[in-house]
């Protein structure tokens, strides 16, 4: 009895030390293979960021960029320090296995920084890369020097790759400093963008399509953008030709202007967070064309030197290596080729032949659509195109809210663990598809406004916010003391002052179809601009007003608590429904609990609070409400919806003139912003209004 019990003890035993051994025998080949098969994500999911797509992808994303370094690196160590116990020959073959992991330290093209942040880090990358190239050539030296020449041979060339590679990230992390990019400017030379527009004038009847226009257009005019992310001026001086392409920039209908922005916004991604300002340069290009002929000799060298005493998952696993890495590295050979900055690249180079070679026989835009077949990614087309969507929340809509018993589970989870102002704006926002009406009138506004004087010579605007349409309206006395005295406070007072209006206004008056037309555009700035408050105040200016936010919304929920004492149990619901809210995750307001959102307004307009230091903000909203009503039974609704819309796009323009350059930056990593959008596009005016205007006397 006690022999079985004690086998059966040594059974658990080894089952129990099953994965550890495991680990102990095979933790090598596990960890190349992970690093590789994170290689290859990044890859292939890389540029989902730079339209904001789902959250849960942006996760998988951010895990995959944070543990590919940090597995590569790993295995490094663990191969500089530790010895196999499988004998000599699989020793020194895993050993070849330490230039892919240095290899892989150089990641794919499609990302180099995660955030900007990772291109101010460039230096301790460059001493990262020192050490890790130090413990590859380590390696190699202790364990695979006396393994044949061959191998020793395909070693040496796939380290050499692995370093020319690693170097190339370190340079395009640093390329892509914003401080890099200033000092760049200095040294540019005008001249190549003016022979990049002459020839794009004359490739116009060869172009795939409209969108690839765009693309090289915007590739004529990525000089400015990169002067205006960096705050750097355009000397007129130099810059002959410059007021006539952002003439011509100018004549474009408001579609075509957007779509130039979102495509110039696009290529200023590529430099912050990709290889491209490195990639297509001679060296670039020279890397692109040797990595993948190394990669190929190194698999025959190491085909050739196979001994029988290798093992057969050793071999395998080397030889996936050897695979993969020809595939990506083929890949981005290609990609580079087929790249819109290789058709950049050529217009500006100075050996014409190459030139005419390339673009004006065609060949090279015969190659850019076998290269878009071949990897179906559409390079420069519609994918770098900004996604259209402005995020949305409403103070009145998340303070209207029913705390039940079938409140959703993750958010009483995330209750208990300390991030429940987390989840409420999560929760409570949304977002909204930009209408095209929105964007011809904001591209109105703003070419209007730049026309007008309205700016400085830096391009900052001479106003605060709300002021110039109050102004242009001729009620700016009967306004100037409800707008507040910080951005984010004029924007919590408008925003329910706007609600409040529009809810008192509809109950008496029925909008026709263009008048509705307005209130939704009203309500979806008034609600994107609360959002920016919520959650992206860094691409706010001025000082945050979180505590009062916070404090106002305390007010609302007092009040609204107060005027329905049954809130806090909800209504009666039927199962279903019951079991929809326990597992909901988004409550948008601009789909649900509308006829709530109204009733609270109504409820602060009828009891109209007086002002004391705890309720400061909700009278001030009453009293925009009352002089919108007043307003509009002087003017009409026209008039008045008109005149709040256009506050709405002071407050936008306001926001995107004098949100941080830095700001800006950060969010093309996210899927950009409307305001990003905006400020370059006002910044393109003003040079143009600037370059155009006519010499003093």
């Amino acid at each position: 009895m006690s022999i079985f019990h004690e086998t059966g003890s040594l059974h658990a035993k080894a089952m129990a030390q099953g994965p550890l051994d495991l680990w102990n025998h095979w933790s090598i080949q596990i960890l190349v293979l992970f690093s590789l098969a994170l290689q290859v994500f990044l890859f292939v999911f890389a540029r989902i960021r730079q339209r904001g797509t789902n959250p849960l992808l942006r996760i998988l994303l951010w895990l995959a960029y944070m543990l590919a370094d940090s597995t590569a690196i790993y295995a490094l160590g663990h191969l500089s320090l530790s010895r196999s116990s499988k004998g000599l020959d699989q020793e020194q073959l895993v050993a070849f296995w330490a230039p892919f992991l240095l290899l892989h330290l150089g990641g794919p093209d499609s990302i180099t920084a995660y955030a900007l942040q990772d291109n101010q880090l460039w230096l301790r990358h460059l001493q990262i890369l020192v050490v890790q190239v130090l413990g590859a050539g380590y390696v190699l030296y202790k364990r695979i020097a006396d393994n044949g020449f061959f191998v020793m041979l395909a070693s040496i060339l796939m380290l050499a790759v692995g370093f020319v590679k690693y170097v190339e990230r370190t340079w395009a992390l640093q390329r892509g400093n914003m401080d890099t990019i200033r000092s760049s400017l200095k040294n540019e030379p005008h001249v190549k963008h003016h022979q990049f527009h002459a020839l794009d004038q004359g490739f116009r009847e060869g172009a795939a399509n409209e969108e690839e226009l765009y693309v090289r257009r915007a590739h004529s005019m990525f000089h400015v953008c990169k002067r205006a992310i960096v705050d750097s001026w355009i000397e007129k001086d130099s810059e002959n030709h410059g007021g006539e392409m952002l003439r011509d920039i100018r004549n474009e209908d408001y579609k075509g202007m957007w779509t130039l922005m979102e495509v110039e916004l696009s290529l200023l991604y590529d430099i912050l967070y990709t290889k491209a300002a490195v990639i297509h340069t001679w060296p670039g290009y020279g890397i692109r064309v040797v990595s993948p002929l190394a990669t190929v000799a190194s698999f025959l060298l190491f085909h050739f030197s196979v001994k029988d005493s290798h093992g057969r998952v050793d071999v395998a696993i080397t030889y996936t290596l050897l695979s993969g890495a020809f595939l990506l590295e083929m890949a981005s050979l290609l990609i580079a080729l087929g790249s819109c900055w290789t058709y950049a690249f050529l217009c500006t180079t100075r050996w014409s032949w190459l030139r005419y070679t390339a673009l004006c026989t065609g060949r090279w835009d015969q190659l850019r659509q076998l290269v878009k077949k071949f990897t179906r990614r559409q390079v420069g087309g519609q994918a770098r195109r900004w996604s259209g969507e402005m995020g949305q929340y409403n103070m009145l809509h998340f303070c209207s809210r029913h705390d039940t018993v079938f409140s959703p589970l993750v958010g009483r989870l995330a209750k208990l663990w300390g991030q429940n102002e987390l989840w409420n704006r999560k929760h409570y926002s949304g977002s909204i598809q930009i209408t095209d009406e929105l964007r011809l009138w904001l591209h109105r506004y703003i070419e209007r406004f730049s026309r007008r004087n309205k700016v400085n010579t830096q391009g900052m605007l001479r106003t605060n916010w709300g002021a110039e349409a109050l102004q242009h309206y001729g009620c700016f006395d009967d306004f100037k003391g409800y707008l507040g005295v910080e951005l984010q406070e004029g924007i919590i007072i408008w925003h329910i002052g706007t609600d409040v209006f529009l809810a008192r206004s509809s109950r008496s008056k029925a909008y026709d179809a263009a008048q509705e037309q307005v209130v939704k555009s009203i309500r979806t700035l008034s609600n994107y601009m609360m959002f920016l408050l919520v959650e992206r105040p860094d691409m706010l200016p001025g000082l945050a007003q979180t505590r009062l936010y916070q404090q106002t919304c305390q007010n609302l929920v007092d009040m609204w608590r107060k005027s329905e004492p049954s809130s806090r149990s909800g209504p009666t619901k039927n199962f279903r429904t019951m079991l929809k809210e326990l597992f909901r995750i988004r409550d948008d307001p601009n789909t649900s609990r509308l006829s709530e959102r109204d009733k609270l307004a109504i409820t602060l307009y009828n009891e109209k609070p007086r002002y004391s230091t705890d309720v400061p903000r909700l009278c001030y909203a009453n009293w925009v409400t009352e002089a919108l009503l007043k307003r509009e039974e002087e003017k009409g609704s026209v008039s008045v919806l008109e005149l709040v819309l256009r506050v709405w796009m002071d407050f936008l323009f306001y926001t995107a003139n004098r949100c941080s350059r830095e700001s800006h930056a950060k969010k093309l990593s996210s899927g950009g912003e409307l305001t990003t959008i905006l400020w370059l596009m006002a910044d393109y005016f003003h040079k143009h209004t600037v370059l155009n205007a006519p010499e003093e006397v």
